[in-house]
């Protein structure tokens, strides 16, 4: 999305006030429902979010592909490609423009490939059981995009003019889902991807600003075209789970573990956002846990290399499905949020000569999270501890197995205690000592460990 600060800000009041009516007496009661059920290989997933004209040198769907052996070993399941379409040229940001105004939804941006290399990504990415999904800008579309064709497809203003979603958005124009061509318009396009070129859903960006009710309809028809498709939806909604989508963004859960690494909120503030939404949110909700993606600055810029870590361990071993932005993995600090959204910058993959403690860790994680039911899909527990202003500690517990997480939020080393009993080992990734001494611990400054009952 073509993000600043105003709609940041307004963004965070819309899903304040989301949240805030979900709860009110005569509102729906969502805490009551179910989520919809999502196929096994929706929980068990890594997603891994790529940027296409940033990921590599050639900046298309080849430099991708090229590339599917490494994200296989790294541990990838599921590549999130940001818009693929043509970039509007009227009222753009920057000097190529933003990928989220886009001109036309049937077709592929000529920068990146043609149709040709884009199913051969999906063929190859498919033959190395790794899934596809694709970038949907429902909510508007670029100034002249081929839309505009029919106007009765946009939102006006009391003067008759087709307006933006919002004011700061000014390279986009606001689609109307009043009209019922529009819906079919749309629902129509998201069938021919999943038809025409075999993907296995979609991120759909800021789906609170589209109605609820064309996403259940949308969903429903998609699935008759491909079943057990993935939808994420990048918004933080009760009303999105029991019939649309599989995830969606664990928003307020990073814009606190943002507040603590840096010092602003104490730690246990993470366990009370996880309460919060266990009280609001239907039974068997899943979301995408991250530490970073397009629309932040570097996680590594904001929290420092350790902190960055301790971030991206809280994500892998929260629950949910955790998501990787192309880059993070070697150490990568160059921006993709505005301005860059709008230029090219591509990612400087030579940063992972400069951070083996990052290129480690990676594959690692990932490797213990694939070994672990209750990782994966365990139902989490939080744990006390000795002091829980800086400290986080958890467990993980999904069957006979269960696993326990502390993680210092803080830059001051802890030496304390946790509330777990019985024997552990030490699992965490690339920790040279297997010495457990749970209930006693100790962890460096932004440190984490992970242990597994005997």
């Amino acid at each position: 999305m073509t993000r600043k600060k105003a709609p940041l800000l307004l963004l965070a009041t819309i899903l304040l006030s989301t949240l805030t009516l979900a709860q009110a007496p005569s509102a729906r009661d969502f805490s009551k429902e179910n989520a919809r059920p999502s196929p096994d290989w929706v929980k068990d997933a890594v997603i891994y979010q790529i940027f296409p004209r940033q990921y590599s040198a050639t900046g298309d769907f080849n430099g991708i592909t090229k590339d599917l052996d490494r994200l296989k070993t790294l541990g990838v399941d599921v590549l999130w490609l940001m818009p693929i379409h043509p970039i509007g040229e009227a009222k753009k940001k920057g000097t190529i423009g933003s990928p989220y105004a886009v001109k036309d939804f049937y077709t592929i941006n000529p920068d990146y490939g043609t149709a040709a290399d884009l199913k051969r990504l999906v063929t190859e990415s498919h033959r190395r059981g790794i899934k596809v999904i694709i970038d949907i800008v429902a909510n508007h579309t670029a100034w002249d995009s081929v839309m505009m064709k029919t106007p009765a497809f946009y939102t006006r203003n009391d003067k008759g003019e087709i307006i933006p979603p919002v004011p700061d958005w000014a390279d986009v124009a606001d689609l109307n889902y009043d009209n019922p061509e529009l819906r079919k318009y749309m629902i129509d396009m998201l069938k021919f991807w999943v038809r025409d070129f075999d993907l296995d859903g979609f991120r759909c960006d800021v789906a609170g600003f589209v109605p609820t009710d064309f996403w259940e309809t949308a969903r429903a028809e998609v699935d008759k075209v491909k079943p057990d498709t993935l939808w994420l939806a990048e918004w933080e909604s009760p009303d999105l789970h029991p019939k649309a989508f599989d995830l969606d963004y664990s928003w307020a859960m990073h814009a606190m573990l943002d507040k603590v690494l840096h010092g602003q909120m104490p730690a246990y503030e993470l366990r009370k956002v996880w309460e919060d939404q266990a009280t609001k949110f239907p039974k068997g909700t899943l979301k995408m846990r991250f530490s970073d993606n397009h629309d932040e600055r570097r996680a590594i810029a904001r929290f420092g290399e350790k902190g960055a870590l301790a971030a991206q361990a809280f994500v892998f071993a929260l629950d949910g499905v955790p998501l990787v932005y192309n880059g993070m993995e070697a150490g990568d600090t160059t921006e993709s949020g505005a301005p860059a959204l709008f230029e090219k910058r591509p990612i400087f993959w030579q940063f992972a000569e400069r951070r083996p403690d990052i290129v480690k860790f990676y594959p690692a994680m990932i490797a213990l999270r694939k070994s672990s039911n209750a990782l994966r899909r365990g139902d989490l527990t939080w744990l006390k501890n000795s002091d829980e202003a800086r400290v986080i500690a958890f467990a993980r517990r999904a069957g006979a197995e269960e696993i326990v997480v502390a993680i210092n939020m803080s830059s001051i080393p802890f030496f304390g205690s946790i509330e777990t009993a019985g024997n552990f080992d030490e699992v965490t990734p690339n920790k040279t000592s297997t010495v457990n001494a749970l209930p006693s611990l100790s962890l460096d400054a932004n440190g984490f460990r992970i242990f597994r009952k005997r």
